[in-house]
């Protein structure tokens, strides 16, 4: 191991390992260093441990940001179909899940292991498991990374530390302090693709839904997502809630926090169906069995004190009903915190950045890739996506 370099990339995670392998695929003599003891933990337990590594389809509308333009330029340079590419040629086994999904046939360590055959193959330098002490810009405008296995030089650093989701996993705000000390914007972090709470009163009120599960459409401000909801003991989850989450914080961040907002029938207009079912004798919790699960069923026509037979209910009360079939109105207390967000919501505030390079525009050297950019997926495997995407955009340009 060497004491200088072109770059030093901290954080060998997903970007940080594709960027220091593209760099060192250019010639670029690169150190990759982290703190972790176990190494790229976030793929390994994605997906299952089989890691949606990817989508198919993949566009800037499946991201957040305070500038929901940066992404364009990284995603447009690599594209899913490029990742594809390097998965095939390593003779790595996928399938395809609903909504374009990729996962692997077999487990999320043929990713890791693909990426660290890569960083072999450049002959990148490892510095892991380190702690890193300190970081400085030298007068001749070399960065210094202070670590307690010594210390190492590179005219260029990339940060790649990733964000605050899933901390018993090594997760730190590193990459956050490294921009603050160079006077970069941070956008203050936020727990994504989480699962959302309930106030107390909520709570007791839905205990009979617990554990119930059904496909939804679920609505927050800009966000709209036809998948599974979950009622937990702690409120709501489940993909379609995970979803709406990130759409919830950012309303909440705007300081206009809204209602999630579920339509039960997304096949049906909910008004039509119930005329259908006007002479039923049938109480209307039974028959919602139909088409949502009984015991959800029963529970949520218990809630709202319907326990009403279909014939008897007139104009008015079938309006209501279907007013809250299509449009039931929750308001989230919280979330479950960083222990349970996939993803980071906030991070390295994209002004700062080149869309085209991820340099920072006043720090000539400095990148920021990854999940410590203020750059959010839906879920899907676009995190993982802009993960690749801003790591070649990097590893380019170095």
């Amino acid at each position: 191991m060497k004491r200088s370099y072109d770059a030093i990339v901290i954080g060998a995670g997903a970007a940080g390992m594709l960027c220091a392998a593209r760099a060192a695929a250019r010639g670029r003599r690169v150190l990759l260093v982290d703190h972790a003891t176990s190494l790229a933990e976030k793929i390994r337990i994605s997906g299952g441990g089989r890691c949606n590594f990817t989508n198919r389809v993949v566009a800037a509308g499946n991201f957040l940001s305070q500038n929901p333009h940066f992404c364009r330029s990284a995603l447009a340079r690599y594209r899913p179909q490029d990742f594809i590419a390097l998965v095939e040629r390593h003779g790595i086994r996928y399938h395809e899940k609903t909504l374009g999904q990729l996962f692997c046939d077999d487990s999320s360590q043929q990713i890791i292991d693909m990426l660290v055959h890569e960083c072999d193959d450049g002959q990148v330098d490892w510095a892991a498991p380190v702690t890193i002490e300190s970081v400085e810009q030298t007068p001749a405008a070399r960065f210094v990374v202070h670590t307690d296995h010594g210390n190492f030089d590179a005219a260029a650093l990339v940060v790649a530390t990733g964000g605050l989701s899933i901390p018993k996993i090594g997760a730190t705000d590193l990459g956050y302090r490294i921009a603050r000390q160079f006077d970069l914007p941070v956008v203050p972090p936020r727990p994504a693709l989480v699962p959302l709470t309930l106030d107390a009163e909520t709570l007791a009120a839905l205990a009979p839904l617990a554990g119930a599960a059904f496909d939804v459409v679920a609505r927050c401000a800009d966000g709209e997502f036809r998948e599974r909801a979950l009622i937990t003991h702690r409120g709501l989850s489940g993909p379609a809630i995970l979803q709406i989450s990130s759409y919830w914080q950012q309303a909440c961040a705007a300081g206009h926090p809204e209602p999630v907002r579920l339509d039960l029938l997304p096949d049906h207009n909910a008004l039509d169906w119930l005329a259908e079912h006007a002479d039923s004798q049938a109480l209307l919790g039974n028959q919602l069995g139909e088409l949502l699960p009984k015991r959800f069923a029963k529970a949520w026509a218990d809630l709202h004190g319907w326990q009403t037979p279909m014939r008897q209910i007139g104009n008015k009360l079938r309006q209501q009903i279907a007013a809250q079939l299509a449009d039931w109105s929750l308001a989230p207390s919280g979330t479950q915190g960083f222990a349970k967000a996939e993803v980071t919501l906030g991070g390295v505030d994209t002004r700062a950045l080149s869309s085209k390079t991820m340099a920072a525009l006043k720090v000539p050297g400095l990148y920021f890739i990854g999940e410590v950019v203020d750059v959010t997926g839906h879920l899907g495997g676009y995190n993982f996506q802009w993960a690749w995407s801003s790591a070649v955009a990097a590893g380019d340009a170095l």
